[in-house]
Parts: C-alpha cells; structure tokens; sequence
C-alpha cells in the first residue's frame, strides 16, 4: 500500500511510512536470491535432463538421501515450479475396482523374488521379450534378461545366473505364463528347494511389485527409446538396471535407493 501511495498518488516514501505504520528499510527491501538457489536450479536442470522421465518427487529424494543437500522441499519446488521442470501427465480415467489384499513385505533379502515377463519391437517390427526379476524386500533389480525367445530353459540358466552372486530365494512369485507351469522350472525349483508361488489367474495385483516395477522400465527406457538390435536393449538394460539400484530414490521404499536399503539390513 506504501508503495501503491508513493508510485499513485505521490507523496514521499518518509510520509507513506509514517502513514502505513512501516521503517523505510521495510520499503525499500528487495529480496535477493543466494547462490544456493542458482546451485539448486542447477541441480534441478540437470537432473531432468538426465532423466527426463524424472518429476519433483524423484529429484527432491535424489537430492537430500542420495546427494546429502538439506535444502528445505518447499523452496526446492518452489525453484522447480519457476523453472516450469513440472512433468505433463495427462489424466486418466480411474476405474472402480475392488480393494485387493495388502501384499506380505519381507523381513529380509532373498526370502521372496518376483519375476514377469515384457514385451516390445525393435525398429524392424521384430518382436522381443524380456525377464524382470527383482527382490521384493527392497525392490532391487536383480536382472533384466533380453531376448526374441524366453523359454523356461532360458529362464532357469538366468535364475542361476543370479543365485550365483546374490544367493537363492525361498519363494519365487510368478503369474501363470508357460514358461512359469513348465516341468522345467518346477523340476529346478524342486530339486533347489525353491518354492514358485503362482498367482491367481486374472489377478495382476497379487504380483503388484514387479507389476510396478515394470511400469518404471517401460516408463524410464523401454518405452522411451527406438532400438536396432538385440544387444543394444540389452546394453541399455544393463546400464538402466544399475542406475535403478544405486542411483534412483524409491518411494516404495522410503525415498532411499534399493543398494542403500540393502546395506542397512547387512
């Protein structure tokens, strides 16, 4: 109002003061934005330029657990806002369903895996398939395995594969593929003291970690690139992967990453 009185109706700033019941300092302050904040915009642009599929929730988790900056969350997205980072989601249409069961989370690594299959083309319409599997206790990708064919031998040699670095499970979770009810596996599943726990037909929610983490691959990489070749989904799999488990806040998890929950529970 001091203002408006000396720019509208011109009178000095000493009377507008006296008027309005404020110090001269108070008038003529003008915030000034700190270093800080330039090194927060800087962060925010970089962030989500490396991972475009990234919104504030990521960068802000990445930035406080990840990189250790104690950067209040509203002035961060207040920077973030200014800097129209925001992600452009269209809305969609929620359907009423049914609540589902809460699913059991494990008390440790290695007591319960999950694994799913994706599909996608290559850039000359060639169909391929990859393996998902990941452990449920702290969402760690175990490993990502790329092929036009995935038949329950090529499943078994990826699961030793795996057991042979980070050790066996005790329950497999699984929906109902072919590959999953094949004598195949069970036969290794039996003979390792592997329980596969087989999902309901029609019941994707029973599998809801790795039905969420397959939405995160396809939203990160696979659906986010055009690819040639075989090795190259693979090559871009493996990169993705360790960036998921060592660099990428997981909110389901407590904003930390899959590698940091990991060491907290050795």
């Amino acid at each position: 109002m001091a203002m408006q009185a000396v720019q509208d109706h011109k009178v000095s700033v000493a009377l507008a003061c006296r008027t309005f019941s404020i110090s001269e300092t108070c008038y003529r302050y003008g915030r000034k934005l700190g270093s800080e904040n330039e090194d927060i915009a800087d962060w925010l642009l970089r962030l989500t330029t490396a991972r475009k599929a990234w919104g504030f929730g990521l960068c802000f988790l990445y930035l406080r657990n990840i990189k250790g900056f104690g950067w209040n969350h509203k002035r961060v997205y207040r920077i973030y806002r200014d800097l129209e980072l925001n992600l452009r989601i269209k809305p969609r249409k929620r359907l009423v369903r049914e609540r589902p069961e809460p699913l059991a989370v494990p008390e440790q690594p290695n007591q319960t895996w999950s694994m799913d299959f994706m599909a996608d083309q290559l850039s000359d319409g060639r169909s391929f398939r990859t393996l998902n599997v990941i452990d449920d206790f702290n969402r760690e990708g175990l490993g990502i395995e790329v092929d036009f064919s995935l038949p329950a031998e090529r499943v078994v040699r990826s699961l030793n594969r795996i057991i042979e670095w980070r050790g066996k499970p005790g329950i497999i979770r699984v929906d109902n593929g072919p590959e999953y009810i094949s004598g195949t596996l069970l036969a290794w599943a039996e003979k390792r003291n592997i329980i596969i726990a087989h999902i309901q037909p029609g019941k994707p929610q029973q599998n809801a970690y790795i039905e969420r983490y397959n939405r995160t691959v396809r939203h990160e990489w696979l659906g986010c690139f055009m690819f040639d070749t075989i090795t190259e989904v693979q090559d871009h799999a493996t990169r993705w992967l360790w960036t998921y488990n060592n660099d990428r806040p997981n909110m389901a998890i407590g904003g930390i990453t899959p590698r940091q929950k990991l060491k907290m529970a050795a």
